[in-house]
């Protein structure tokens, strides 16, 4: 992406300059008063990684109330992958709600919603006939893909995985594998799900992908019985969980053996999907075509959008009017979502995420050769983690974990950590960020591992 040293308004506001600018400590006196009323008015459970109160945002940059220019390697956790202001998203969204902002699908249908299932149905791996149904949020895709694997397979039981995010409702907190902050006091939890291995490569001393699988499969054949059991929910590169990547391998055999049994395996590509990893979606790196996939994220620049698309007999399974929701592909909604497809093909951003890629991994792995406080460097695309660890040891580090992360942030980089044990520094630039501000990002990054201890 050429260097470029701003964002040009899209709705009548001033250009917004691609720099990292301070003027403030971070947080600045602004964003305090504002944090001190969030803190009066809005639920304690609601948490914030970052306490500086956005006024616009960018390219590659968030400004916030006090006039900082902070540069986002956060995305609002891989949401705007296009960018917070994408021109054709923008003006996509500002002709629909002229037009009109809501009527339910299932009540008076519109175009804009069978188009985008057009389309997904096109763009998702896999050449067969397919369909599509649209929600609100991961979390709500993820266990309608669920219902839908149930209603086809008339099994109950569904696998995931250790280290697992699948989301915050009822049936997703029991998918996801961590307690803390995601479970804990807010069982019981929905039934007949089971927990199977994962390929970690980083801990499981370099077990190849297909032994990994195989072993999974005997937990589930032991644990749970073929006959019971309706799918398998898979990341194909796990995101809260700390970016595990598995290895070659495991994803086509577990997908293989779903097949051969029956089982439908479910892509939870929430986080991953829409040109993150360097493909339009993770699983194209294995040639795996999951019987369903579950997109959301960055699927809408910003907008509450979510997708289950699979194969057509599978997603046909429930009977009419077992699917839907009120918001369920919200017109604003879709037509951002339609924006978001053509400008990942007319701005060549699969091709963007590979390189912000090589230049991460480059970079950051030159870090890691001075610091061994840095486990292992893993992710694809602009999906990029570092594994913080007690130096020589494989022990991990949260608390090194949560410096760094403050002093990036004190100096204007917004970094997100992640991970089962709270030691992952994960990185989700948007691919809109111009080269400048992504070398300097990393720069930023350089001066706080030297700088911290």
């Amino acid at each position: 992406m050429p260097e470029s040293d701003t964002v040009t308004g899209h709705s009548g506001g001033p250009a917004l300059s691609q720099e990292r600018r301070l003027v403030t400590e971070i947080p600045g006196p602004i964003s305090r008063e504002l944090h001190a009323r969030k803190a009066s008015a809005v639920a304690r459970g609601v948490g914030t990684v970052l306490p500086v109160y956005t006024v616009a945002a960018g390219g590659g940059v968030v400004l916030d109330v006090d006039g900082n220019s902070l540069i986002d390697f956060g995305s609002g956790i891989a949401v705007t992958t296009v960018g917070n202001s994408a021109p054709r998203v923008v003006e996509s969204v500002a002709e629909q709600v002229r037009a009109f902002t809501h009527t339910c699908f299932m009540v008076t249908p519109y175009e804009g919603y069978v188009r985008l299932a057009e389309e997904l149905n096109r763009l998702t791996p896999g050449s067969g006939e397919k369909r599509t149904v649209l929600f609100n949020s991961g979390a709500e895709a993820v266990e309608n893909a669920v219902k839908i694997a149930r209603s086809w397979t008339r099994r109950p039981a569904v696998i995931a995985f250790d280290h697992a995010y699948h989301g915050r409702t009822n049936l997703t907190m029991a998918l996801t594998a961590k307690n803390m902050p995601y479970k804990n006091g807010f069982g019981p939890f929905a039934g007949e799900v089971y927990r199977a291995p994962v390929s970690y490569p980083f801990r499981d001393g370099g077990m190849g992908g297909v032994e990994a699988a195989r072993q999974a499969i005997e937990v589930v054949e032991q644990q749970v019985g073929v006959d019971n059991l309706a799918a398998f929910v898979i990341e194909p590169i796990q995101g809260e969980g700390g970016f595990i990547v598995p290895a070659p391998g495991f994803l086509a055999t577990l997908a293989e053996w779903c097949r051969a049994n029956g089982v439908v395996f479910i892509a939870d590509e929430v986080q991953t999907g829409f040109a993150r990893t360097g493909d339009l979606f993770a699983v194209d790196h294995e040639g795996v075509v999951p019987d369903l996939i579950v997109t959301a994220k960055g699927i809408a620049g910003g907008l509450p959008l979510s997708a289950v698309t699979g194969r057509a007999e599978i997603v046909d399974a429930p009977h009419g009017g077992g699917l839907g929701g009120t918001y369920g592909g919200n017109p604003l909604a879709v037509a951002a979502a339609l924006a978001v497809i053509e400008t990942i093909e007319a701005d060549g951003l699969i091709d963007r995420a590979r390189s912000i890629e090589k230049t991460m991994k480059q970079r950051l792995t030159a870090i890691q050769q001075a610091d061994p406080r840095i486990g292992e460097v893993r992710g694809r695309g602009a999906m990029i983690a570092v594994e913080l660890v007690e130096r020589g040891t494989t022990t991990p580090d949260p608390g090194l974990t949560k410096r760094i992360a403050a002093a990036a942030h004190a100096q204007g980089l917004v970094v997100l950590t992640c991970g089962t044990y709270g030691n992952v520094l994960r990185f989700l630039p948007p691919l809109s960020i111009p080269d400048h501000l992504l070398t300097e990002g990393l720069d930023v990054l350089d001066r706080v591992f030297r700088e911290t201890r």
